[in-house]
C-alpha cells in the first residue's frame, strides 16, 4: 500500500494513462479525485473504483473548476497530498502548416492547465505539510520531433515550469517532478501499420503500456521518492538513447 493515507487529484483521469494512474493509486491505498471533461466515462470509473474515488468535472483551463476540485478533495477526504497533471491534447502537423489557433489551444490545455493546477493545489499542500506534484510531459519535451511544434512547445514548457516549481516550493515540503513517456498505447498513439512497425525498432522492441507509466507516477507520488524533486523521469523503451 505505497500510497496509504494519500489524497490525490488526477486530471484526464477518465481514460488512457489517467485511468491507469487512478486504478493503481486506489489499489495502492490512495483516495482519488478523478478530474476530466468526459463526464460519463469519469463517473463510470469512479463508480467502479468505489468509495476511494470521486469524479469531478474539471476543465483544466478553468480556474473555477480547479478551485472546486481542490475543495472537493479536502471536503471528501480531508486533505490533498498529490497532483498528477495528466490532461493533454495532441496533434501532428508540420510547423509551416501549424495554426495560431491550434498552438494556443494546445498551450492552454497542456501548459496553462498544469500551471493553474499547481497554483490551485499549493495552499492545500502547504496545509498538509507537503506533497508531490507529478507533471506528465513527453519525450517531445526532451527532443524535437517533426510535426510536434505546438505539442513539443507545451511539453518543453511544462518541463521548465516543473523545475521552477521544485526550486520555489521545496522548502514547503512539496516535490515537483516531470515524467516523459515515449510511445505508450493510448488513444493518442497512432495505430497505423507503419507506426506500429516502427515501435519494433525501439531498443526494447515494443511500445509501452499505460500501466507501466503508472508505476513510475506512483513511485513519484509516494514517500519512496522523498528526496527526488525537479527531475525529468524518462519512460520510453530506450527511444531517446
Amino acid at each position: 500500500m505505497r500510497l496509504a493515507g494519500k489524497v490525490a487529484l488526477i486530471t484526464g483521469a477518465a481514460r488512457g494513462q489517467g485511468e491507469a494512474h487512478a486504478r493503481l493509486f486506489v489499489q495502492e491505498g490512495a483516495k482519488v479525485v478523478l478530474g476530466d471533461v468526459l463526464d460519463d466515462q469519469g463517473k463510470a470509473l469512479a463508480d467502479e473504483l468505489g468509495d476511494a474515488a470521486i469524479y469531478r468535472h474539471l476543465d483544466v483551463t478553468d480556474e473555477g473548476d480547479w478551485a472546486a476540485a481542490v475543495d472537493e478533495a479536502q471536503r471528501a477526504f480531508g486533505s490533498l497530498n498529490v497532483l498528477v497533471n495528466n490532461a493533454a491534447i495532441h496533434h501532428v502537423v508540420p510547423l509551416a502548416d501549424e495554426t495560431r489557433d491550434w498552438l494556443e489551444r494546445i498551450l492552454q490545455v497542456n501548459l496553462v492547465g498544469a500551471f493553474l493546477g499547481m497554483q490551485a493545489v499549493l495552499p492545500a499542500m502547504k496545509a498538509a505539510g507537503g506533497g508531490s506534484i507529478v507533471n506528465i510531459s513527453s519525450t517531445a519535451g526532451l527532443r524535437g520531433y517533426p510535426g510536434h511544434g505546438a505539442y513539443g512547445a507545451s511539453k518543453w514548457g511544462l518541463r521548465g515550469m516543473t523545475k521552477v516549481a521544485a526550486a520555489e516550493w521545496g522548502h514547503d515540503g512539496i516535490r515537483v517532478n516531470s515524467v516523459h513517456p515515449g510511445p505508450i498505447r493510448t488513444d493518442m498513439m497512432p495505430q497505423d501499420e507503419g507506426s506500429l512497425a516502427r515501435y519494433k525498432n525501439l531498443p526494447l522492441g515494443r511500445h509501452g503500456e499505460p500501466e507501466e507509466v503508472s508505476e513510475l507516477v506512483c513511485f513519484l507520488a509516494s514517500d519512496a521518492s522523498s528526496f527526488i524533486s525537479g527531475m525529468e523521469h524518462v519512460i520510453d523503451g530506450g527511444s531517446t538513447v
